[in-house]
């Protein structure tokens, strides 16, 4: 299937908005950098082309200005290419570049690009086609080994087994000896109980366990949070000794939980996806990017989960508001949502889609359906329609325009910018919600204006 193509595109006067664009940035400083290049004046030579190409020259601190060539329409994705040394992608170069050419002033006039970004274009589409090919191939042949693959699990299941016993035994020592003594032994307890459990090949437990060294410093309250953390990672821990007499859906999730890594071998949904929301979360090892999508079609809301080494952004980036034409696949487990982008036919574009909204009641209530699939399941995606953002105290709230019910906005929301933005879209009437609900609260993600208008990014 042939998608639209870049001129198709700009005729109809779609394209992307600044937000859409900086919604790309990989952290506030890029974003920042961006906006300030975003203008003509340190360009030259700025073009785009009828195939997709953006380009330009940007004057920077040294004699040669950088080269920025961008690929928009390519349905893999935009993807950037810049002189400067940065390691961020996109860079402030191709964010500024990107803004200029959404601007739509002129400053970027159609023409034929220079060698230099055509060489890259070229090459860049001429391995994806190898890529393709040679996966296509792959595809067709046979796997490895399939017994020696079913030995190393019954290994690694047998090591997982020793490491749920052995922190079950931690864990009973601890409600034995009394919860003070988590307080007095710090982190240290838990860092040397985790790295246990990274030698069982457990690592969902052991991201588990070192969340609960933080617990006794979290401020009032913490002792009913601790043993509230504590019983779902008992929990996990018997759904694991005892999966063979649980329900397929119910075990899938706990294998997920654990750590046991699984491959998405569900059927593929081809359908328009809207970008609803894109943002990353970081710690010592690894940077880990959270994708919403919606599909116009089917209604269905998929979540795509791409990593970078600690530092360095995820490779996968899909401009928040777009919608393209792909095939999902999804990860087995009861409830999953987490899914594998397939091949996709179209780039991304505008589109006027936006996801059906419910109540704040009928958001909290489905959070507690989905526990029922999943236990440990800190929040599900959903979309609040006609909701007013109001304070609550020292806090804030989402509260029903039509109703007296409300859902307070979790901590993380009270402290990103996106809430003023939020605030600022109101104006103290509705608007439409996209966030994660649960039980630390709702977080907002992304927002609409009543009636016609651009989705806002809260990330």
């Amino acid at each position: 299937m042939v998608g639209p193509t870049f001129d198709d595109m700009t005729q109809q006067g779609v394209r992307w908005t600044a937000e859409q664009v900086l919604a790309l940035a990989p952290d506030a400083a890029s974003r920042k950098a961006g906006s300030k290049l975003g203008a003509a004046g340190p360009w030259s030579e700025a073009g785009s082309s009828d195939e997709g190409t953006v380009w330009g020259l940007c004057k920077g601190s040294g004699s040669k200005p950088y080269q920025t060539v961008i690929d928009v329409a390519d349905s893999s994705g935009p993807a950037y290419k810049c002189s400067c040394p940065s390691r961020k992608f996109p860079c402030k170069h191709a964010l500024g570049l990107l803004l200029l050419w959404a601007g739509d002033d002129g400053s970027v006039a159609r023409a034929q690009p220079p060698d230099w970004a055509e060489q890259w274009i070229t090459g860049r589409r001429r391995r994806a086609e190898e890529k393709r090919t040679t996966t296509g191939a792959e595809s067709g042949g046979t796997s490895g080994d399939p017994e020696a693959a079913r030995r190393r699990a019954e290994r690694r299941a047998e090591r997982i087994t020793a490491g749920a016993t052995e922190l079950e035994q931690r864990l009973s020592d601890l409600l034995r000896g009394g919860l003070a003594a988590a307080e007095q032994a710090g982190y240290g307890l838990w860092e040397e109980t985790a790295a246990r459990m990274v030698d069982a090949q457990a690592p969902g437990l052991a991201a588990r366990v070192r969340e609960l060294g933080a617990i006794p410093g979290s401020g009032p309250g913490w002792p009913v949070r601790l043993l509230e953390e504590c019983a779902l990672l008992h929990l996990l821990d018997q759904g694991w000794l005892r999966r063979e007499r649980l329900p397929d859906g119910l075990a899938a999730t706990v294998r997920s939980r654990v750590g046991l890594p699984g491959s998405a071998d569900g059927p593929p949904v081809r359908d328009h996806w809207l970008v609803l929301a894109q943002y990353d979360t970081a710690d010592a090892r690894l940077t880990t990017r959270r994708i919403w999508l919606y599909g116009a079609e089917s209604g269905r809301t998929a979540l795509l989960l791409s990593y970078g080494a600690a530092g360095r952004p995820p490779e996968l980036t899909l401009p928040m508001g777009l919608a393209f034409e792909a095939e999902v696949s999804s990860y087995p487990g009861a409830g999953q949502l987490r899914a594998s982008l397939g091949q996709r036919f179209t780039a991304p574009e505008p589109a006027a889609v936006r996801p059906p909204g419910v109540t704040p009641a009928q958001a909290a209530a489905r959070y507690g359906e989905a526990l029922r699939d999943d236990p440990w399941l800190d929040s599900v995606p959903v979309t609040l329609s006609r909701v007013v953002p109001a304070p609550d105290g020292d806090s804030w709230q989402l509260s029903d325009a039509d109703g007296d019910m409300a859902l307070p906005l979790s901590l993380s929301a009270r402290s990103r910018p996106g809430l003023w933005r939020l605030v600022a879209l109101s104006g103290g009437a509705p608007v439409t919600v996209f966030g994660e609900c649960g039980h630390h609260g709702f977080t907002p993600l992304t927002a609409w204006p009543e009636g016609a208008g651009d989705a806002v990014g809260l990330c």
